[in-house]
């Protein structure tokens, strides 16, 4: 049977004038055959016949009418579950090796016989009017800042005409996050398309407020500050929302590939990450920026400002001198001990305000019933109540770094409970009075001679301004590898 190219080179060559036995030669047919393909003035494609009939019997043709009504009463059976049942039905009838022409025929039936499969209707996009936001968890990629494992989201945000985007590193689904990822994607982009669509926030919601009405009243002034209309997706239809989570792929994608040919995940601060995040969108927008000028020419201005994105609570100091915020506890100086303070709960960080100006600052824990006590805000009091410290709740916080610990345990195995818990505590005191770095690196010189630690030894060596090691300094002795030479030349080692 010859092909649609031979035919093809038989005709061109008789319309190039040659007689027929030149042409057929040069097709490599009989001048017979050349006649007829020639009077016939078709090719091979057009007058080939379809095949209808099977070249082998349909192993499965006595039980398709029980498989079809099991997939009329559920049509999402997989195929090789059925296969399986089949199998346990019919013991030693059908073979492992029948499962791909059983999928064959289950395939036939759903394109021909089953259900209406759903249907994706392509939007057209017009710049300034749609943007996509949502969250996409990280830890896939298994980033770690300086050897610890980074564990963060990114709130994604992407305008479907022209496809720009943005990311800010957060670190759960809640308001602050959103708020602050909303707004830094705008003040970037530097305008307001007309509507945002969201999946239904749920995550956020439950990790924001105690009622769901606050988190719509916070989220809706938010939206009302910039004068842009949101929209939400349907309960669990995603790929209503597909622009967004088809970014989520392919900027991971991006990321994890930038990540193998930098060699490494690990990064020395989360400056660092943020800074080779940014190169990447950076990289993608590049690429986009004509659509974008279109976006950029209709988008609505931006406010004079940013709206404020921390939730502000009023909590009262307790008598441990801490505060419980968002269901962890974090500490205080002992001075607002009774006070009732504002705590401000940003994404990151949560800030104490009294009298009309912050006197504290520090990280926001992440989950619940979790603690931050700080030493410096409880040591004066600890020092004079000594007996308190053996059972005190937080104590664990109380050793800001592994040579703190080592002193107390060397403590406690020289001198009483009571005394080692004084002595301990007066370093403690002098950490928070002179210098944390100063204190640790005396107790590192004591521990390096052997010599026995006090309080007023360390005072002296944190006095006398002589160069003591840094907390970072670690000191590892040369390896002389030519004894393991001598053993193995010895034969003790085989």
């Amino acid at each position: 049977m010859f092909n649609n190219y031979e035919v093809r080179l038989l005709m061109e060559k008789l319309q190039e004038g040659k007689p027929l036995a030149a042409a057929a030669a040069h097709a490599e047919m009989s001048e017979n055959t050349a006649r007829k393909w020639r009077d016939s003035e078709k090719l091979p494609s057009e007058v080939r016949e379809e095949r209808t009939w099977r070249t082998r019997e349909d192993p499965f043709c006595e039980i398709w009418d029980e498989v079809h009504e099991m997939l009329e009463k559920n049509a999402g059976l997989k195929a090789k579950v059925i296969f399986e049942h089949l199998q346990r039905e019919y013991p030693g009838k059908y073979q492992d090796g029948q499962l791909r022409t059983f999928q064959r025929g289950m395939k036939v039936w759903r394109a021909t016989e089953g259900p209406p499969r759903e249907v994706f209707f392509p939007q057209v996009h017009k710049p300034g009017v749609l943007a996509e936001s949502d969250f996409t968890y990280m830890n896939k990629l298994e980033i770690t800042v300086a050897g610890v494992p980074f564990y963060h989201l990114l709130f994604h945000f992407v305008l479907t005409y022209s496809n720009w985007e943005h990311a800010t590193i957060c670190f759960s689904e809640n308001f602050q996050a959103l708020s602050v990822g909303f707004q830094n994607a705008l003040w970037e982009l530097g305008g307001v398309p007309v509507k945002n669509k969201t999946d239904r926030l749920s995550t956020a919601v439950h990790n924001s407020v105690e009622n769901p009405e606050e988190f719509t009243r916070k989220y809706n002034a938010l939206l009302s500050h910039y004068q842009i209309e949101g929209e939400k997706i349907q309960a669990g239809e995603p790929h209503e929302n597909g622009d967004i989570e088809q970014a989520h792929y392919r900027l991971k994608e991006a990321i994890k590939q930038s990540l193998m040919l930098r060699g490494s995940r690990d990064f020395s601060s989360i400056e660092e990450y943020k800074a080779f995040l940014e190169a990447i969108i950076g990289q993608r927008n590049a690429g986009r920026r004509e659509r974008l000028d279109e976006e950029l020419e209709v988008l609505r201005r931006l406010p004079a400002k940013r709206l404020e994105s921390a939730e502000k609570e009023k909590v009262r100091v307790g008598p441990s001198s801490t505060v419980r915020v968002k269901k962890n506890t974090y500490s205080v100086n002992s001075r607002m001990v009774g006070e009732t303070v504002q705590a401000r709960i940003h994404m990151d960080h949560i800030e104490v305000w009294y009298a009309q100006r912050m006197v504290d600052s520090f990280p926001r824990l992440r989950g619940e019933g979790k603690h931050d006590i700080n030493y410096r805000h409880v040591i004066d009091w600890l020092v004079r109540k000594p007996g308190a410290f053996a059972n005190y709740r937080y104590r664990e916080d109380l050793f800001p770094t592994i040579r703190f610990r080592m002193a107390y345990d060397w403590l406690k195995r020289k001198k009483s409970e009571k005394k080692a818990d004084r002595e301990y505590l007066k370093i403690l005191h002098l950490a928070a009075t002179e210098s944390e770095s100063g204190v640790d690196g005396a107790l590192a010189l004591l521990f390096d001679f052997d010599a026995d630690i006090d309080a007023e030894t360390v005072k002296g060596l944190v006095a006398s301004g002589i160069d003591l090691p840094s907390v970072k300094d670690v000191t590892v002795d040369e390896v002389d590898l030519t004894s393991y030479d001598q053993l193995l030349l010895s034969g003790v080692i085989k």
